[in-house]
């Protein structure tokens, strides 16, 4: 696989809040750094998405994609997005793609709470 078939696996497995098809593209050896932690293997990354599907999966949900970008190994995307928690006024996720799977990523976002 590319590390444009990963990356569009993942994206497809966020929109449709794929918790298995998530992890897929991970193994027990990714890393996800965030302003909210690190993780670490497939039950710390299972853990970080099922808090994000449980936001993500309510009504009033919208997500953009701005850009993506690939480069050998890497690819880097810029989204916003709102739910009824959040603003994801501008946010970014980089990943770097080894043999199939995401090896590391990480995100930077600036998010506002809604009142």
């Amino acid at each position: 696989m590319t590390t444009e078939d990963v990356l569009d696996h993942h994206l497809d497995a966020f929109t449709d809040q794929d918790l298995d098809e998530t992890l897929a593209d991970y193994t027990d050896d990714s890393v996800v750094i965030t302003n909210m932690g690190v993780f670490r293997g497939l039950d710390e990354i299972e853990e970080l998405f099922a808090g994000l599907y449980e936001e993500f999966s309510q009504a009033g949900t919208d997500i953009t994609l701005e850009r993506k970008t690939i480069e050998g190994e890497y690819a880097y995307i810029v989204w916003n997005g709102e739910t009824p928690d959040n603003d994801y006024e501008f946010c970014t996720d980089t990943f770097v793609i080894r043999e199939g799977t995401i090896h590391r990523q990480t995100f930077a976002g600036k998010v506002v709470p809604k009142e």
